[in-house]
């Protein structure tokens, strides 16, 4: 990799305007007063970041579930999926992925498989690291049904200062596992449903990939992960 490719990552189309909107109030700004214009700047190059698409090398393997969002586990546990997607009233295991405003906030599909049902709820928008922000705040809600008849859900959630879900993804369509199905602006979370009887190979507070970080693998028998921290 060159050192440039480093720095400069792909811009998704959706931050073209953004950027576009920071760059023309720098110029403002620095005619108003220098230092107000390379504050301007600072916040320029941070909204370029923020919509940064980089490339991800995608792991192969039908079995694995892989993040949807770059971030950090801020949640495990059992919960019911939305009832909008209709997969039943059981809890399945729940692995939550903070994003913060600094992570690449483009959404990769967990698994390969076929779009079932796609169900976008309005709601508030408490800070996505609490549990509660699961069931109250804004959300959109996909399932994905596996070759095998499985399904797993991801639900893309808006955070505190987030506004704006974007879902690529329509029903009936096949995607790969790791393919750009949204994104989500400034701050945000994403929740992966595991198919019942699937334990999670990621523990609380690992640093995730979107694309690249196995949540679990389908085919594994092995309890859930443990950690420690140094």
């Amino acid at each position: 990799m060159r050192m440039r490719d480093t720095f400069l990552k792909p811009m998704h189309p959706e931050g073209y305007r953004f950027v576009a909107i920071f760059a023309v109030i720098t110029v403002v700004l620095f005619l108003i007063w220098h230092v107000l214009g390379w504050i301007g700047t600072g916040l320029t190059i941070w909204c370029y970041y923020f919509f940064r698409d980089p490339k991800r090398s995608v792991p192969l393997g039908d079995s694995l579930i892989l993040s949807p969002a770059d971030g950090v586990v801020s949640l495990i546990e059992p919960a019911v999926p939305p009832e909008e997607l209709g997969m039943g009233p059981l809890p399945l295991t729940r692995v939550s992925v903070f994003m913060s405003v600094f992570n690449c906030h483009v959404n990769r599909m967990p698994v390969g498989g076929q779009i079932t049902a796609i169900s976008y709820r309005p709601g508030k928008f408490f800070n996505a690291a609490m549990d509660k922000a699961s069931s109250d705040n804004e959300r959109n809600s996909v399932a994905i049904a596996l070759p095998d008849g499985r399904k797993v859900a991801v639900v893309q959630i808006a955070g505190l200062v987030a506004r704006r879900i974007v879902c690529f993804a329509k029903i009936g369509q096949s995607l790969r596992a790791g393919d750009r199905f949204g994104l989500i602006r400034f701050g945000s979370r994403l929740d992966v449903y595991l198919p019942a009887g699937i334990a999670p190979m990621v523990a609380l507070g690992q640093t995730m990939i979107g694309g690249e970080s196995v949540i679990a693998d389908l085919g594994s028998s092995s309890p859930a992960r443990l950690a420690r921290e140094e």
